[in-house]
């Protein structure tokens, strides 16, 4: 299959060129010529996890990787399950933290890796990223040790937690990490200079894993898939499922619009935002105005200018899907206090998967709302604790890393800074 450029259509690339090259001209995101609507939707849920997710990636990359190695590279990459765990009659909440950094991005990241490295032909490639908080780790983690792979991570100087700033600057080898004193957005700006540079991206082999990458988007719609064939299992009505979806740079949404032009029956999403909440008021009001970053307990979520939108909006303006998405803003006070009330109904919640299952107060009583848990409450364990006033444990991967030292480097957002750090 071709990968277009949403913002230069004419330059088209193959699915492995899409993954090696990241953006395209004039930092255009990759999309596929065609989203195929599967005609074997009940069969696919029938499948475990893996073999269905073979089926429902083969379509995007054929003519790149025969079915035998796109099995291979699934295998290793979806080795943790999704698990939908019920909150009451009309709530669940799907799992995505059960992976080895704990976050839904190691979906992505990890079936990314995978792939890179067999499209690679032992050529050296330097990974530059920007992080708000859980994309580090599962870059950092799916990347690590891998022949001829530089990883580079830019984050926002003390804008993310001490455990999940562990969890990506404590490795070292081949994953080196920057604390930029900025916003996210700033260092999302820092990436998109680099690729712009081109005599830059050739000379360091430069291409990103932020979920502007196509393969990583395109591992997340296979939890969509998962997630339904499990409620099927529990006689859920599928046709009334709404997804509400904690969004910051806006891949996870695009992933479940994927799932559903392919067919699978999901009536809505909510995009559920903090409040940096660009999206909602763009679609309550048709105006795009992002404001400036504000910082908030949610971390992940503090993205003004979210990189992914314009594939949603393709996919609606084009019809691909119908109008199916809304969005809502939740603040820092709704916030802390729906981790208080998932706590009542026996659910420790940390704030991101909060901000998405306050955002279902506005389903139908015919609608079953399922909430995104993207990362592991211990992830998020000051906030958590002073919000209910009762310790959480640290799991073994956060244990494991709490007491390391953190082995960033300090840098204002300047990109000649960045760049004569990345040639050196």
């Amino acid at each position: 299959m071709k990968f277009y450029n949403l913002k230069e259509n004419d330059e088209q690339v193959s699915f492995a060129q899409a993954v090696k090259q990241g953006l395209g001209k004039n930092q255009g995101l990759f999309f596929p010529e065609s989203i195929v609507a599967l005609d074997n939707i009940d069969e696919l849920l029938a499948m475990p996890l893996v073999e269905r997710s073979v089926n429902v990636l083969a379509p995007f990359v054929e003519g790149d990787l025969s079915k035998s190695e796109l099995a291979d590279i699934v295998t290793n990459a979806f080795n943790f399950p999704a698990l939908i765990q019920p909150i009451n009659e009309q709530r669940s909440v799907l799992e995505l933290f059960h992976g080895p950094t704990l976050a839904f991005k190691d979906f992505g990241a990890r079936f990314m890796a995978q792939c890179l490295q067999h499209f690679s032909n032992d050529n050296k490639i330097t990974i530059l990223t920007a992080t708000s908080g859980d994309t580090g780790a599962a870059v950092a983690h799916a990347f690590y040790g891998l022949d001829n792979i530089r990883v580079v991570i830019l984050y926002p100087k003390g804008k993310i937690s001490l455990l999940q700033e562990k969890m990506f600057t404590t490795l070292g080898d081949n994953i080196e990490t920057i604390a930029i004193d900025g916003s996210f957005d700033d260092c999302q700006a820092l990436v998109k200079q680099s690729f712009d540079d081109k005599a830059l991206a050739q000379a360091i082999g430069l291409n990103s894993a932020n979920s502007i990458n196509i393969s990583r988007l395109l591992a997340q719609v296979c939890y969509y898939f998962e997630a339904v064939a499990q409620l099927k299992r529990q006689n859920r009505q599928l046709e009334d499922i709404v997804f509400a979806v904690p969004s910051g740079n806006f891949g996870n949404l695009t992933a479940g619009l994927f799932a559903k032009a392919m067919g699978l029956p999901i009536k809505r999403f909510v995009a559920a935002t903090n409040v940096n909440d660009t999206v909602p008021r763009y679609l309550a009001t048709g105006e795009w105005a992002p404001k400036e970053t504000i910082a908030t307990i949610s971390n992940a979520m503090d993205v003004s200018n979210p990189n992914n939108w314009p594939r949603v909006e393709h996919m609606i303006k084009s019809g691909i899907v119908d109008d199916c998405v809304t969005g809502v803003s939740i603040d820092e006070e709704q916030t802390q206090s729906t981790i208080i009330q998932l706590s009542k109904l026996g659910y420790i919640s940390e704030p991101h998967a909060a901000v998405a299952y306050k955002a279902l107060g506005q389903c139908d009583d015919d609608e079953f709302g399922v909430f995104l848990g993207t990362a592991h409450p211990a992830k998020f364990k000051d906030v958590v604790e002073s919000t209910l006033g009762q310790p959480i444990a640290l799991p073994k991967e956060l244990a494991d890393c709490a007491g390391e030292p953190i082995l960033s480097s300090d840098m204002s957002a300047d990109f000649e800074q960045l760049k004569a750090y990345l040639l050196q």
